[in-house]
C-alpha cells in the first residue's frame, strides 16, 4: 500500500483543527455587502450515509468584523464527513458566523443538488433589527 502524501495529511489536520476567524471591518463608516460563494459543499445524510452536494451563498453587511476567508474555506471543509440535515447545516453555519461577526445583516442560502427528485434549497435571514431574543 502506498503512503498518503504528505500534502493530504497536512490539508486534513488544517480542516480538522480550524476556528472561524475575524477580523475588524476597515470600512465600518459605510454600509457595504460582503458576498461568498461555495460551490463544493459536501455533508452526509445522517438517515442514509449517502453525501449530498450544494452551493452555498452568504451574503452578509459587516459592523464590526469580516470573516477571514481561509478560515471559512476551512471551517465550510469541516461537514464534508458530517452527518447533517440541510435544514440543520444551513441554520448553524449562521449560527455560527451570527456569532463571530455579529453582522448588520446576514443571509444564507444552501442550494443543494437534487437527490431522490428533490430539489432542496434552504434560506436563513438575519438582521440585528429584526433577531429574536
Amino acid at each position: 500500500m502506498k503512503k498518503t502524501p504528505k500534502i493530504e495529511q497536512r490539508g486534513i489536520k488544517e480542516i480538522r483543527e480550524s476556528k472561524l476567524e475575524r477580523f475588524p471591518n476597515r470600512n465600518a463608516h459605510r454600509k457595504y455587502s460582503i458576498e461568498f460563494t461555495c460551490p463544493e459543499f459536501t455533508c452526509v445524510c445522517p438517515k442514509t450515509g449517502f453525501p449530498d452536494f450544494a452551493t452555498i451563498f452568504i451574503k452578509y453587511s459587516p459592523d464590526k468584523w469580516c470573516v477571514e476567508l481561509k478560515s471559512l474555506k476551512l471551517y465550510i471543509n469541516k461537514f464534508r464527513d458530517m452527518g447533517v440535515y440541510h435544514e440543520d447545516v444551513t441554520n448553524i453555519i449562521a449560527d455560527d458566523l451570527i456569532k463571530l461577526l455579529d453582522p448588520s445583516e446576514i443571509d444564507i442560502v444552501a442550494d443543494f443538488t437534487v437527490r431522490g427528485n428533490i430539489h432542496t434549497v434552504v434560506s436563513v435571514q438575519h438582521s440585528k433589527s429584526s433577531s429574536k431574543d
